[in-house]
C-alpha cells in the first residue's frame, strides 16, 4: 500500500522519450507508455523495440514511490490492483494526469496511441473514458477494468462506443494477479465499447511474450497506425 488517500489529484513529471521527443512530422502516432505496479518509465520504452521501433515515444513514470521494493519501484495507484470504488477514485485521478501531460506535450494535431501494461494497461483503457477523442488507438496488455460507478470517474463512457476506437488488448491464460473472471469482463466490456482484437496467450502468466508482440505490430500494420518501417 502507498501512503495517502485514494483519489487524490497527482501529477507526472517524469518521461522518457524516444529519439525525436515526438515532435517529428512523419505524421505517425505518437506512443505514451504507462508501465506497471513497481515498474518504471524505462520498462516499456525496451518494450517499444519489439513493438514499435520506428514510432516515436514517451514513457511515463507514475507518481507513487515504492520504497520498500528497491530503487526504480513506481506505482500509479494506492495498491497494486484497488477494487471497487477505491480503484474508480484512483484511476481517474491517474488518468486524468495522464491526460493532462499529454495535452501539455503532444501537438494537439498529432495522434496519440496509449500503451500499457497491469496498472498502465488499465489506464490505457481509461484514457478513452474520460477523453476518447483524444486518442487514435489504445494497447492494453494484461489491463483491467475499473467499475466506473463513482459518478464522475468515467464521464465519456456513453458517447465511447459510438467512436469504434481500436483497441488491442492481450493477455496471459495463466494470469496469476488479475482473475480470470476480471480478464474476461474487460474483454467484454471492450468489445461493447471500442473495435476490439482480443488475444490470450496460453501459458503465459501476468507478463508479456515475443508471440504477443508478433501479434501486436500486426494489429498496429493493419489499423494503418505503424507500417514497420522507416
Amino acid at each position: 500500500m502507498v501512503p495517502g488517500r485514494f483519489g487524490e489529484p497527482m501529477s507526472i513529471t517524469q518521461a522518457e522519450y524516444s529519439r525525436s521527443h515526438g515532435r517529428t512530422s512523419s505524421g505517425r502516432p505518437m506512443f505514451v507508455c504507462i508501465h506497471g505496479w513497481g515498474s518504471n518509465e524505462r520498462d516499456l520504452a525496451d518494450m517499444m523495440k519489439y513493438v514499435a521501433p520506428y514510432n516515436d515515444f514517451a514513457s511515463l513514470r507514475a507518481p507513487f514511490t515504492l520504497s520498500d521494493t528497491g530503487a526504480g519501484a513506481y506505482s500509479w495507484f494506492h495498491d497494486s490492483v484497488p477494487t471497487g470504488a477505491d480503484l474508480d477514485r484512483d484511476i481517474f485521478a491517474a488518468a486524468t494526469a495522464i491526460d493532462g501531460w499529454v495535452e501539455a506535450n503532444i501537438p494537439a494535431e498529432r495522434a496519440v496511441v496509449p500503451i500499457g501494461f497491469s496498472q498502465g494497461g488499465a489506464l490505457a483503457i481509461h484514457l478513452l473514458r474520460i477523453n476518447p477523442e483524444r486518442y487514435r488507438a489504445v494497447i492494453s496488455l494484461s489491463g483491467f477494468l475499473a467499475p466506473g460507478k463513482v459518478k464522475g470517474s468515467a464521464p465519456a463512457d456513453e458517447r465511447l462506443a459510438e467512436r469504434d476506437i481500436p483497441v488491442f488488448y492481450g493477455y496471459g491464460k495463466n494470469d496469476t494477479v488479475i482473475p480470470k473472471y476480471e480478464l474476461f469482463a474487460t474483454s467484454a466490456w471492450l468489445d461493447e465499447h471500442s473495435w476490439l482484437t482480443a488475444k490470450s496467450y496460453p501459458g503465459l502468466d501476468h507478463s508479456v511474450s515475443l508471440e504477443e508482440f508478433s501479434d501486436l505490430r500486426q494489429w498496429l500494420v493493419l489499423n494503418n497506425i505503424s507500417s514497420g518501417v522507416l
